[in-house]
């Protein structure tokens, strides 16, 4: 309800700034665009076309450039950082935590981020090449470096004293680290216990020793599986010495959550994550045509099997209209094993020590499921056609292709996995080409040994 409402919302403020625009009412659309949350302008930059968007960016006021290119998908902010001068990208990117800053850079062409980074002051610069050393999808990219610590031999009244002289804590601070002179992390303190405790007690009385810490070097969705099962708002992050350099917040986490549900259901259909959808004409049409000529190749894979069988399709017509059935039960239900073993690895519920007692069992359902769908298909294609002996060719077929659809199901994310292919990404290709050249070679190659 609260999405579609949101949605409501931004159809309908895109719509007036629409209007505006075609009226010409620029100083009208500056003001309009200038009172929205960063995120909303975003929304807006991200559902209007190449021109319009252009035309928005250049009405909005500089000083949001930073919060807004933050909330952009990475094709809309590239598009965009493109048609800026080095020196405004700087101006925009200054004020952005290390975890934003780095994403930007890493997804800009080199050319564009060697010229941003050449332009930063020196501090800039280097927290940006530090986060960007770590290398993308791990904690060290995600992490912030805005962490307050603490010392463990300080009285809780200096600190408060410290806070109130700073005036602002960095975002979704709920917790302070405890650090020794080398910045080897010791310990933690809630906040809410900081707060509360008496004013002239040590840290050391309060905090929380041996607290549980992200290596730098973490891939990013273990990150998220940890923040999901432990219910953390931040964590801190330390590099192979234990030393505090940075920390990760639930908003990173939920970031990464979302975009690897999005990278999951683009990648189905062989599409970015991030694409743009005002992309160009031309520029979407590249991208997908790589996808459909993996698919062709697959299809004249299949065409290619049926055609072993061309003398056999040319003496029982039958054959060619019973011919997509069998194919296609099999890639509805690998297509069941796939999914499902994916959402297994991705929950981390797969693993090398379990994954032979799931292909077993896939196996067993592709059995089962063969038995009582080669019975069922077999009885409607010898009362449909009044010929047995065709229905039990299919009713072969069928267990045959539901048992390898199983089998091919259950191992294809595993072995993909381990050869670092992303099964969201090209395992329904591989599956669906399994399935078809299996069902038409077991339903064509068994009718020609049996019934001609």
């Amino acid at each position: 309800m609260g999405e579609a409402l949101e949605s409501k919302h931004a159809q309908t403020q895109l719509q007036a700034i629409n209007k505006a625009l075609a009226s010409g009412m620029f100083v009208h659309v500056r003001k309009m665009l200038n009172s929205l949350p960063p995120g909303d302008i975003a929304l807006l930059l991200e559902s209007s076309p190449a021109r319009t968007r252009s035309e928005l960016w250049q009405l909005l006021d500089a000083d949001f450039y930073g919060d807004v290119i933050e909330e952009l998908s990475e094709d809309v902010r590239n598009g965009i950082i493109r048609q800026m001068v080095p020196e405004k990208v700087v101006d925009a990117l200054e004020d952005m935590d290390t975890d934003d800053l780095a994403e930007t850079l890493s997804s800009l062409p080199e050319s564009v981020s060697q010229d941003v980074l050449m332009s930063m002051d020196e501090q800039d610069r280097q927290r940006a090449e530090q986060a960007l050393s770590y290398g993308e999808d791990t904690a060290g990219f995600i992490m912030n470096t805005d962490t307050i610590t603490l010392r463990p031999d300080v009285s809780v009244d200096v600190i408060l004293r410290y806070l109130r002289l700073k005036g602002e804590l960095p975002e979704d601070t709920d917790t302070f680290y405890v650090v020794s002179r080398t910045d080897r992390l010791i310990g933690k303190v809630p906040v809410t216990r900081l707060l509360t405790a008496v004013p002239d007690i040590t840290v050391d009385e309060l905090m929380d020793e041996e607290p549980e810490a992200i290596p730098v070097h973490m891939p990013e969705t273990d990150v998220a599986k940890l923040f999901e099962r432990y219910d953390w708002i931040s964590a801190p992050v330390v590099d192979e010495h234990h030393h505090l350099v940075g920390r990760i917040t639930i908003d990173d986490v939920v970031d990464i959550i979302r975009e690897d549900a999005e990278h999951s259901m683009m990648s189905m259909a062989g599409l970015d994550d991030e694409e743009d959808t005002f992309a160009p004409v031309m520029q979407s049409t590249q991208r997908r045509s790589v996808w459909l000529a993996v698919n062709l190749v697959t299809a004249l894979m299949a065409a290619a099997v049926s055609d072993l069988f061309e003398a056999t399709l040319s003496q029982m017509a039958v054959l060619a209209i019973l011919n997509t059935i069998v194919p296609s039960m099999g890639g509805v239900a690998g297509n069941q094993t796939l999914t499902l073993v994916i959402r297994g690895m991705a929950l981390g519920h797969v693993s090398p020590s379990n994954s032979r007692w799931l292909v077993s069992k896939e196996l067993a359902i592709g059995a089962l499921n063969g038995i009582i769908w080669a019975l069922l298909i077999a009885s409607v294609i010898a009362l449909w056609k009044q010929d047995f002996a065709l229905g039990g060719v299919i009713a072969f077929a069928m267990m045959v292709n539901m048992v390898a659809a199983g089998l091919a199901g259950a191992t294809l994310p595993i072995i993909m996995k381990k050869m670092k292919i992303d099964p969201a990404l090209a395992g329904s290709v591989i599956l669906t080409t399994i399935t078809d050249v299996v069902g038409i070679f077991a339903f064509l190659g068994t009718a020609t040994l049996l019934l001609l």
